[in-house]
């Protein structure tokens, strides 16, 4: 079954999902390139979310890799990462 890429849409999905949205916070802005803390998203709800992720499209996110993904377009780059080798098998 081939995967397609996670985009800032899934990725808004998921957090909200997971940890909801902080007051003040639009994430249907142009958030791609501003800070998780910024946003209102500590490391337990990128976990979190990051555990939703692997759930849902089953992989493994390094947790390290999550951990060091401070913007929406670093942690998407993280998931597209364990994502390719699923679309190219």
């Amino acid at each position: 079954m081939a995967s397609k890429a996670f985009t800032l849409d899934e990725l808004k999905r998921t957090l909200r999902e997971a940890a909801g949205v902080a007051e003040g916070v639009d994430l249907d802005s142009d958030i791609l390139d501003t800070e998780f803390d910024v946003l209102g998203y500590e490391s337990l709800a990128l976990l979190e979310a990051g555990s939703l992720i692997e759930r849902e499209y089953g992989i493994s996110l390094d947790e390290e890799a999550v951990n060091d993904a401070t913007t929406p377009r670093a942690f998407i780059d993280v998931v597209n990462a364990q994502l390719a080798p699923a679309t190219a098998a």
